[in-house]
């Protein structure tokens, strides 16, 4: 899976705004929250289409962020909580762009090789985290999230969305009734 320019260009940005610091991950997550919100902003009316920047930001964090030796796993939560903050800021659909962050975060798992299945617990983890801090309903973001993350996988490959299936499903840190019945089937 290739990601666009517009990824490569935002792990640059990333990259330059975290290394060196001494607390990469709040680094992370304002650079994350800064680019999300300056993009939305750029794109002036912000709907489903110009969301898809969130899951380009999040993706190019966490390739960034491995760059600078943060793990996946760690930017996958951090970078999705932020860039939902980061959405709530200008006022976007904070359920969109949670599955948008999540997706994000599974397409740079697949690019850099970790363990898709890790990473979609993080994210989802991460969106639950974010929208919960926005007074959101965070049985529905882990819905929205899991359901998002599975399909995202299986486009990568069959076995990478039966890696994060099985993962979501028995990941302790989730509501694990919610995440069972938005898989199911």
């Amino acid at each position: 899976m290739t990601l666009s320019s517009f990824t490569q260009d935002i792990k640059n940005t990333i990259v330059s705004a975290i290394k060196g610091t001494d607390d990469i991950a709040s680094a992370l997550r304002g650079a994350v929250k800064n680019q999300v919100v300056g993009s939305l902003k750029d794109a002036g009316d912000i709907t489903s289409a110009t969301l898809d920047t969130v899951g380009d930001v999040v993706s190019g964090a966490i390739l960034g962020a491995k760059d600078v030796g943060l793990s996946a796993i760690d930017a996958a939560k951090d970078s999705v909580s932020s860039a939902v903050l980061g959405v709530s800021e200008v006022e976007g659909d904070v359920m969109t762009a949670s599955e948008k962050a999540v997706t994000g975060a599974i397409k740079a798992a697949a690019e850099v090789g970790e363990d898709a299945g890790q990473v979609a617990v993080a994210a989802v983890e991460g969106a639950i985290e974010g929208a919960g801090k926005l007074g959101k309903n965070t049985n529905d973001v882990a819905r929205i999230t899991a359901v998002g993350a599975v399909k995202t996988a299986t486009e990568v490959g069959e076995e990478t969305g039966r890696t994060v299936r099985e993962a979501l499903l028995s990941a302790t840190s989730l509501p694990h009734d919610v995440i069972k019945s938005a898989l199911k089937g």
